[in-house]
């Protein structure tokens, strides 16, 4: 595994570095990019970059857990999630 984490600043400066575009844009472009996903995660419509990534949204069913310091059963209500799938290009460049 890595030993580092990249942030979203080291990001944009990386992207900016390497393009004609202040760090400011990129991170504008960026933020718009990620306020796209959400909108349509949230509105149930999967966006696939070819090669690269895919989001989409999931359903979790209403289930019966446990109360982990009790034993007592409880109810966990139904919810949604997000899934995302790493693309080709992406899982060839991991390797």
């Amino acid at each position: 595994m890595a030993d580092k984490t990249v942030n979203k600043t080291e990001l944009v400066a990386e992207i900016a570095g390497s393009t004609d575009l202040s760090q400011a844009e990129v991170s504008r472009v960026l933020d718009a990019f990620f306020s796209a996903l959400a909108g349509h995660a949230a509105k149930g419509t999967k966006v696939t970059i070819p090669g690269w990534m895919s989001v989409e949204q999931t359903q979790r069913a209403a289930r019966t857990g446990r109360n982990p310091q009790t034993g007592e059963a409880i109810q966990i209500a139904a919810s949604k999630g997000v899934k995302i799938s790493a693309g080709s290009k992406l899982k060839a460049a991991v390797k």
